[in-house]
């Protein structure tokens, strides 16, 4: 005798849309990395516009559907470095934002303090 099947569990009652996250060929958390939603977006875009511009201009299907796969993988590798090189720029802006903030705070009001210098010297 076979035992019966485990009903599967209900979703829980909740906020939407925080069930699993969302992977890409189980690699690639979409959801949580920056650029990627953007990137493969963009990149399925640069495939259809590219396979059907080819198969328009030519009218091959399979050179087409190659070009298509290519559109997508230049779109999403253009994209996505794009993203990846402004994103750790704006990082790097932020952290030498917050060591300024960070410096402002502890020396105001000392000898240390380059506003202070200023007004000395020009008095």
């Amino acid at each position: 005798m076979a035992a019966a099947p485990e009903p599967e569990p209900q979703p829980q009652p909740g906020p939407p849309g925080k069930g699993k996250p969302f992977k890409l060929l189980g690699l690639l958390d979409v959801e949580n990395t920056p650029c990627a939603r953007d990137s493969i977006l963009y990149g399925s875009l640069g495939s259809v516009v590219a396979g059907l511009g080819h198969f328009l201009l030519t009218s091959r299907i399979r050179r087409s559907c190659d070009v298509g796969v290519g559109g997508f993988i230049l779109g999403t590798l253009a994209c996505w470095f794009h993203c990846r090189y402004n994103y750790a720029k704006q990082r790097i802006q932020e952290r030498i934002a917050k060591e300024g903030i960070k410096n402002k705070i502890l020396y105001e009001s000392t000898h240390l303090d380059p506003e202070r210098k200023q007004t000395n010297s020009s008095n």
